[in-house]
């Protein structure tokens, strides 16, 4: 819902718990009053009667507080938004050109004061929670050039706090998403990819709390970027004690160029060389439940607003790479199809090797059509006999990519990202393809889409292995162009091919946000598949992410990467914590253990509904011996809990775990051992769950409402 004062230049934008209050000044400056619990406009209004802050020399007193951070006069901290002129001014002094809202959208305008530049801020409140989307458009509606210097898509302002502490996740290749809470120093602590994808390295969201809030208490304000290419997410703490987080697309230095001329756009949703610049949705979000309250309201956003087909259970996958790498055949990928098969496993994937001249990682990609050596017939006898099987059938591509010696290269070397003078660098003996080209993007839309056509595809693993480096000319803009291009050809093959479900990887967890999931099913949360590492990484990736899109494979042990030894057990109750899959080499299995493996996947489709569709409360922090999780059906009347005990020390016995949001004075049954628990004794004293000695240790509990007298 949004309200106005028009005398005032006032707008509370409120959710379901929680308001966002926007004032115009009487300098035109777009200020946020509150951002916080929910206000009534009468309640807002009296925001206005509250004193102004002290001025003091060398401070602007609205520094820190602006909505639309723009550079300019007495503004030296962060600037969401910097230009430059074609006289080579780069101050901003912006004018309220009017603005209109809807129920759930509001549309605020500005213009500069001599430039023809129009800035338009958007704010829209997608229903049923708190989160607020916002993006920026800006428009050139005169005959010079503009260059954009900084174009973020939000400065989100935290209200005043007695202290402030900072939430993100840090990581690299096989070690993503491993979560960090600091305290916020002074100044600006950049987050960034300068990679051309989300990247390992960091994730673009961002979360603030006053230093003691806890999983389940405490105010807390974040913030996520829906961009799947370079990004930049600065925070700022100001001597003032104000602080505002920034996100946007691209990455410094990069500047963006908005021409004079026809009319045009550039951008998330326009196209190349035109008179306006459209950046993608920053999303945010207010509670007062603590992060375990923030984590479950954005996995319910993306369940009801990002995700294409959030209703539908993200099947069990086998996937092939560990088991035979390169060496895929049609009779090796029968076998494991076969026993995949009698696991109940639900979708089949054959991954790298199957196309062109892929024998080995230095050459074939951009070759997409079966090797005819090991598939003479093509890839139909293998589907159908894995639809026989009762499984769907996937596909492991990598479009974006080109190695040396492939056909495509040597028709096309022109077609990859490269600058002339410079040697192109390969990663993993590849080079990645100018998608920013027209040419390029209809390409690999044309060459994915008849790859489709052909076959019986249910499900594509759409995997990008290596960053962009040797940006060529007009590097500014592909920055951009590529990912946007890239979008299109995803929408387009959705659109034409319905039934195909679309897996996004990048060398592991390179490429998770909240624009690249708008249109996929899934992501690679890692290619680290070790159970005892993955504890960690999907603690922070479900800090913003929902399990259903976590991608989470139970492999072999000793694991291949880092080669510890893991029981089978704690292997797949770590996998069920979110979208199980397997990927070990089946053929090497002992008897006893394919047997128990069956067992296990039924285990978890039995409280799969839960895990994809449930509400997650984490009940112990990150690296603790005992992990645990509890899933929670929507209308409370059926959890299940995974805990997995790396190690035990001293012999110490654990304590009970302590679950969360269950009717006290209800009782709950364990669907395997048929005990009865009152709410009130797992609320308060928590579960005892029968582990097994040693370290290593694992259960899946399955509890539900007993309603019996």
């Amino acid at each position: 819902m949004i309200v106005h004062d028009s005398a005032a230049r006032l707008w509370v934008l409120s959710g379901e718990s929680s308001s966002y209050v926007l004032h115009v000044d009487e300098e035109d400056r777009l200020r946020n009053l509150h951002w916080g619990v929910r206000l009534t406009l009468d309640q807002a209004r009296s925001l206005l009667d509250r004193p102004e802050p002290t001025r003091r020399g060398f401070e602007d007193p609205a520094e820190g507080a602006l909505d639309l951070a723009a550079a300019g006069a007495m503004w030296f901290g962060d600037a969401g938004l910097r230009v430059r002129f074609a006289d080579g001014t780069r101050d901003l002094e912006l004018v309220f050109a009017g603005g209109r809202r809807t129920e759930d959208e509001l549309v605020l305008e500005f213009a500069d004061r001599h430039y023809p530049l129009h800035v338009r801020t958007y704010y829209r409140l997608p229903a049923g929670g708190d989160v607020i989307e916002r993006h920026v458009v800006l428009r050139n509606d005169g005959a010079d050039p503009i260059t954009v210097v900084r174009a973020d898509s939000a400065t989100w302002v935290v209200p005043r706090l007695p202290d402030y502490r900072l939430s993100q996740v840090r990581g690299q290749w096989g070690a993503e998403t491993r979560l960090r809470r600091t305290d916020l120093p002074y100044g600006e602590t950049v987050m960034t990819s300068r990679r051309g994808i989300t990247s390992h390295q960091a994730n673009p969201w961002a979360m603030i709390d006053d230093g003691t809030a806890t999983e389940d208490r405490g105010e807390v304000y974040a913030c996520a970027l829906a961009w799947s290419g370079s990004w930049r997410l600065a925070v700022q703490r100001l001597p003032t004690e104000r602080v505002t987080i920034s996100a946007g697309f691209g990455h410094d230095p990069l500047a963006w160029e908005l021409p004079g001329g026809a009319v045009g756009a550039v951008g998330a949703g326009g196209g190349q060389g035109g008179r306006e610049l459209v950046t993608p949705v920053s999303a945010g979000l207010y509670t007062d439940g603590g992060f375990g309250a923030a984590s479950r309201a954005w996995h319910a956003y993306q369940l009801r607003h990002v995700l294409p087909h959030p209703d539908e259970p993200r099947p069990v996958l086998y996937n092939s790479w560990e088991a035979v790498g390169f060496d895929v055949d049609m009779e090796r990928q029968l076998r494991l199809a076969e026993q995949a098969a009698a696991l109940g496993v639900e979708l089949f994937v054959v991954d790298d090797g199957w196309f062109g001249a892929r024998t080995h990682d230095a050459a074939g990609l951009g070759d997409w059509w079966p090797n005819p050596a090991r598939f003479p017939d093509g890839l139909g006898p293998l589907i159908a006999r894995v639809h026989d099987l009762g499984m769907s059938f996937g596909l492991w591509v990598e479009p974006e990519m080109v190695n040396p010696d492939s056909d495509l290269y040597r028709a096309h070397p022109d077609w990859v990202i490269h600058r002339p003078h410079r040697r192109r660098t390969e990663q993993r003996n590849q080079l990645v393809l100018n998608l920013a080209r027209p040419d390029v993007a209809a390409w690999l839309h044309e060459t994915i889409d008849r790859l489709l056509a052909d076959n019986a595809i249910d499900f594509l693993k759409w995997d990008m292995n290596r960053p962009v480096t040797e940006a060529g000319p007009g590097d500014d803009t592909m920055w951009i162009d590529y990912v946007r291009n890239l979008y299109g050809v995803l929408d387009r093959l959705r659109a034409d091919h319905p039934r195909v479900r679309i897996e996004s990887c990048s060398g592991g967890g390179g490429r998770v946000d909240l624009g690249i999931l708008r249109r996929t099913d899934q992501v690679w949360t890692s290619d680290n598949t070790d159970a005892f590492d993955r504890l960690d990484i999907q603690d922070g990736f479900t800090q913003l992410y929902p399990p259903m899109v976590m991608g989470a494979w139970v492999t072999d042990s000793p694991n291949p990467y880092t080669r510890r030894t893991i029981p089978l057990e704690f292997r797949f109750h770590v996998a069920m914590a979110g979208a199980m899959a397997i990927g070990g080499s089946l053929t090497d299995w002992s008897r006893e253990d394919l047997a128990r493996a069956a067992e296990l996947v039924a285990d978890y489709k039995r409280v799969r509904p839960l895990v994809q569709q449930g509400r997650l409360y984490r009940l112990s922090p990150p690296g603790a011996e005992l992990s645990a999780v509890q899933f929670l059906a929507q209308d409370g009347a059926e959890i299940a809990v995974l805990a997995c005990r790396r190690a035990r020390s001293y012999g110490h016995a654990e304590p009970g775990i302590r679950l969360r949001a269950l009717d006290p004075a209800a009782r709950y049954r364990d669907a395997a051992t048929g005990q009865s628990h009152h709410g009130a004794i797992l609320l308060s004293h928590g579960l005892l769950p029968d582990l097994p000695p040693g370290d290593y240790a694992s259960v899946l509990v399955h509890l539900t409402r007993d309603d019996s007298p």
